[in-house]
């Protein structure tokens, strides 16, 4: 253990200090030390000033946080980002996702639209994001460069993708992956099954043998829409999650993707198994997909996470404005306005997702020893004031604008809104070029 009277490498002062855990804890006048990239000290602002400290950061009107935890995306889709909007979702996904696809697709396109999803997730506030798309390992490099912390689900579908040409070739690249990765310290490796409609059962039992071989997480969407529900019952005479349960997919490490479709029996399986959910209202809302009855799975117990989704059906990644709308939704949904209140929407975007990640002992709450995975928000804006509960005027006044600085493991990768290893404007000029490709504006195309 480190000597209590060493230097503090970093001592911050904000305005407020949210933990998230405990649960609706706001603490003023008091003031966070980092030391080798942790949290070492919380303490009362007078306390911590006369513990010797290399740096001293006051943050006035802002509030510190954990840093956020985006559960669920497709980084590289950025680059496809309006490309079919307005349309219900297997129209969108089979008939204009997935060709893009298959023709744009290749390890440039995974490097360019990851890294653009990066930066936009960094200048959100987000300091931890799960990605399931294909050339995992192409993103890996632009994460592990970046500085941010992930999971990286290896898409596994039973056709070919870009990358691989059948799903045992994508389980071979991935158990390859989790390999070179398992003593990253900020990259988990997972598996991602698209959805039950598109891996078969002898896919899935293989999936399920290796996640247990390597203590892997499993993150698949699951029940996104009714007819996916009723498709499955007349395929598999049972619903998506209890085949999945029977094959023994569900457990701590599952995470299933939107659930809008719940029924009791549902409802049971995820108790039981200790899985997680995982949100993503605008996504949801805006493929017409239904709606996840967030305030009934809390009160039940089952671990619920947020994330954007991709730039492709959502169309932003921010987390911010994802915990607002399901914070909202969650109260039209259950018919009652104490549904899913500010401080428990902060917790879903901070250690509940660190949870569903496999995480939690690392991230997701300001606490010594974890992680110094941070977030200042600026909170002192015109249209935030007055202040009576800062995390209410978050969640409800609040948009990623407010976004000054976040660190991840004690190292600042946003500062006053700029960001210190990633260069926007070159970032820019590749995105609008892949727009003038994929339009055709380009010659040849």
């Amino acid at each position: 253990m480190p000597d209590a009277n060493e230097p503090l490498d970093l001592l911050l002062l904000p305005t407020w200090l949210v933990p998230v855990e405990p649960a609706g804890v706001v603490l003023e006048n008091h003031a966070l030390g980092i030391r080798d990239g942790r949290i070492a000290l919380i303490a009362s602002r007078e306390t911590a000033l006369r513990h010797p400290s290399r740096e001293v950061r006051e943050l006035p009107g802002m509030l510190l946080a954990p840093g956020l935890v985006n559960a669920h995306g497709h980084a590289a889709m950025t680059l496809f980002r309006g490309l079919a909007d307005d349309l219900p979702l297997m129209t969108w996904l089979q008939n204009h996702i997935w060709p893009a696809e298959s023709r744009w697709v290749d390890e440039i396109f995974v490097r360019d639209g990851t890294e653009l999803a990066i930066a936009e997730q960094l200048k959100s506030g987000i300091s931890c994001f799960s990605d399931m798309y294909f050339y995992p390992e192409v993103a890996s490099e632009r994460i592990h460069t970046s500085g941010i912390r992930a999971q990286l689900c290896v898409p596994v579908l039973d056709f070919p993708t870009p990358g691989t040409r059948d799903s045992d070739e994508s389980l071979r690249k991935g158990v390859a992956l989790f390999d070179d990765l398992k003593l990253h310290p900020r990259i988990k490796v997972a598996f991602g099954p698209h959805a039950p409609y598109s891996v078969n059962d002898d896919t899935l039992e293989k999936i399920r043998v290796l996640a247990e071989e390597l203590d892997a997480n499993i993150q698949m969407h699951v029940q996104e829409t009714a007819c996916e529900v009723e498709q499955a019952l007349e395929r598999h005479g049972e619903r998506p999650l209890a085949r999945l349960s029977r094959l023994g997919l569900l457990g701590p490490g599952f995470q299933a993707v939107h659930m809008t479709q719940v029924s009791d029996e549902d409802l049971a399986l995820l108790v039981e198994s200790n899985s997680s959910v995982i949100h993503c209202p605008e996504s949801n809302l805006k493929l017409a997909s239904g709606f996840c009855p967030v305030e009934r799975l809390w009160q039940a117990g089952v671990n619920v996470a947020i994330g954007t989704d991709g730039a492709a059906s959502n169309n932003d990644l921010d987390l911010l404005g994802e915990t607002r709308t399901a914070a909202l939704l969650a109260k039209a949904v259950a018919g009652s306005a104490t549904a899913l209140d500010a401080h428990r929407a902060l917790r879903m975007a901070t250690l509940n997702g660190a949870r569903a990640l496999g995480l939690d002992a690392e991230i997701g709450s300001l606490e010594p020893g974890k992680s110094a995975d941070l977030v200042a928000f600026d909170i002192s804006g015109l249209h935030q004031l007055p202040i009576y509960d800062p995390v209410s005027q978050l969640i409800y006044a609040s948009s990623r604008d407010c976004v000054k600085h976040l660190w991840v493991g004690g190292k600042q990768l946003l500062e006053d809104g700029r960001l210190t290893r990633m260069d926007e404007e070159e970032l820019k000029d590749r995105a609008r070029g892949w727009s003038r490709k994929i339009s055709g504006l380009d010659a040849g195309q």
